[in-house]
Order: C-alpha cells, then structure tokens, then sequence
C-alpha cells in the first residue's frame, strides 16, 4: 500500500535524466533570471529554486558546499548567494510563473518562470541601433574585436603547423 503521495511528475524520464533536466533548468533560471519552458516543467523547478534561495540565505561555508553538492557549478552557486541577498527582507516566493499559452506544435502549455525583482530591458529599436554603430566607440571596440579574432586564429593555425610538423 503506497501511503507517500506523488506530486510531481517526472516527464516519462528515468531518475538520471529527469535529475539532470531539473538541474539544467534551475542553472539556466539562475544565470538568466527568466526563462520559457512548459508549465508543467515551470511548476516542478519553482520549489527547487525558491529552496535553493532560501539555503543560500545564509552564505556561509557549508551552504555553499551544499549547493555546489547540489548543483555542481561554480558560477551558479555563486549566483545563488547573490539572489538570496537580493531576497533577505522576502519571507518567501521568490519566482513568478505566468502562462503564455500553448506552443504551435504540439499544443503544450507554455510558462514564463522568472524571478519577482526581474527588470525587463526593452529591445533597442531600429534608431537606437544605427545610431550606435555610427558612434566611434562602436567602430573602435569592433576593430579590437576584429584584431583580437585574427591573433586567435593565426595562433591556433601556428598550433595546429606545430602539430603537423610534430606527427610527420
């Protein structure tokens, strides 16, 4: 007789991956603080994460070894200890999920999970763009990137004679 009700669902996976999925989107909501993905997906990370922020309250040494034990990632942990110092006055209910309706394909429900203090930045528009690649800032840091590419690549190509010269 089962007695231990069953909340959430595992997706049709097996323990390993439904692990590693849940992993992988609790390390994408805390690197960009807003993701898409289904809801059924939204609702089983919301708990995850809202404990996740809740232990790195107190951002000593053996939280944060918990976490990484949890989430193997340095910069995630790390991210983790910054948001709940962003959420130290909140007693709970760090993520907001909003419905965005059903996906074209297969008409799955969609979510938006992201973190209640998100500040939405617009999209630059069309003025704002050409004006900004008219600015000589602009051209200047585009000419390093360009210079910073070439060195790479001539870099790598000498690498790469080395090691044809090296197995002859």
């Amino acid at each position: 007789m089962r007695h231990r009700k069953k909340h959430t669902s595992n997706f049709g996976l097996k323990s390993g991956p439904h692990k590693a999925l849940m992993k992988g989107l609790v390390r994408s909501l805390v690197k960009y603080e807003r993701i898409r993905t289904t809801l059924p997906k939204a609702k089983a990370l919301r708990p995850l994460v809202e404990k996740a922020v809740t232990v790195g309250r107190r951002g000593d040494v053996s939280v944060r070894r918990l976490l990484f034990s949890r989430y193997p990632d340095k910069e995630t942990v790390s991210k983790i200890i910054k948001l709940s110092e962003r959420f130290k006055d909140r007693p709970g209910g760090y993520t907001r999920i909003v419905r965005l309706g059903r996906r074209a394909g297969d008409q799955a429900s969609r979510a938006l999970i992201e973190f209640v203090d998100y500040q939405f930045t617009p999209a630059p528009t069309d003025e704002e763009k050409a004006k900004h690649k008219a600015s000589k800032e602009y051209k200047k840091s585009r000419r390093l990137l360009v210079k910073k590419a070439e060195a790479a690549r001539r870099a790598h190509r000498k690498k790469q004679a080395e090691s044809r010269r090296i197995n002859r």
